[in-house]
């Protein structure tokens, strides 16, 4: 099967298309017939060497896809093989077959195109467990989402305003603020001419923000908050150490939270694919919440992909295509 490596850290020309043996599913494993794969952040850290798969995980990049059930493993239950299907992986979407952990694989939103599907898995998962699961984020509290033209932006914005926040984001460009609008944002932010912290502390301070930045924006986002305020950071695009005044986020009664989810064991990741399907598949079938899917690629032109993500010219999630 064809299937995408990075032998050596480097840039998008470091991405190796070679030919790899079929996986074959062990006990509670599905083995997935790949029909799209999206390219994310955390892939582009794994080019660069910056974030290797957790002990046990494919060294092929991709850490969602979509496709076909192909085979079941030993004591597998509730799929069949032809189903359509999207799982959240801890590696090997670039390729175009996968073994997964059955618990991480999830059925197609109603109306949902099977390759657009491809772009669901970890923005959905990654959105529902950090600003709902664990900062506990609900109706008519403040939502602060940085990069909101991202894929995991773009995806919480319109969760947050399905469920009953005001959603505050911030963006670098006019095209990028208008989408945050359109999605659901009370207020879109220009990151390059308005300071963030003035506006939530304006409007009350953030009760939730969801941040990709880190270090860079660690002691802004705590002066953003309001009182009992959450912080969760998932990314480390503002680098990975800061200073932060404890008395401030004391004063506050605030929470800063740091978490990841590839490398969370096989149970935590059942549970929270379970939590997604039950409370945000019903809102993405009935369109309230969608992927915003900007470009497809062949996996082929994967390098093409990459340059496009490293530009941060692209909005919403990009793919990478099979042929299958």
């Amino acid at each position: 099967m064809r299937a995408v490596v990075a032998p050596d850290p480097g840039g998008p020309e470091a991405l190796v298309v070679r030919d790899l043996p079929e996986p074959t599913p062990g006990p509670g494993e599905v083995l997935l017939e790949v029909v799209a794969s999206a390219v994310n952040r955390a892939d582009v850290m794994q080019r660069k060497g910056f974030y290797p798969p957790p002990p046990g995980a494919s060294d092929v990049l991709g850490l969602e896809c979509s496709g076909r059930v192909a085979a079941l493993g030993e004591g597998v239950t509730g799929f069949a093989v032809g189903d359509d299907v999207c799982a959240l992986l801890a590696g090997g979407g670039y390729a175009e077959q996968v073994v997964v952990p059955a618990a991480q694989v999830m059925p197609v939103p109603e109306g949902i195109d099977l390759a657009d599907a491809a772009s669901l898995p970890e923005v959905a998962c990654t959105v529902w467990s950090n600003a709902f699961m664990v900062a506990g984020l609900h109706a008519d509290e403040r939502f602060l989402v940085h990069g909101g033209s991202g894929g995991i932006g773009t995806f919480a914005i319109q969760l947050g305003h399905a469920l009953g926040a005001e959603v505050f984001a911030t963006a670098g460009s006019a095209e990028k603020l208008e989408l945050c609008r359109e999605l659901g944002a009370a207020r879109a932010i220009n990151y390059r001419d308005e300071d963030f912290v003035a506006v939530l502390k304006e409007a009350g301070g953030a009760d939730v923000i969801l941040d990709n930045i880190g270090a860079k924006y660690l002691q802004r986002n705590v002066d953003a908050l309001a009182t009992e305020g959450r912080v969760v950071i998932i990314g480390m695009q503002g680098g990975t150490r800061g200073e932060l005044d404890i008395s401030a986020l004391l004063r506050k009664r605030g929470a800063v939270i740091a978490t990841s989810l590839r490398a969370r064991p096989v149970e935590g990741k059942a549970a929270i694919c379970a939590a997604v399907v039950e409370h945000v598949w019903p809102l993405v079938a009935a369109g309230r919440v969608r992927s915003v899917v900007r470009r497809r690629f062949p996996l082929e032109e994967v390098a093409d992909a990459h340059r496009l993500m490293d530009s941060g010219d692209s909005i919403g999630k990009i793919l990478l295509t099979t042929g299958r």
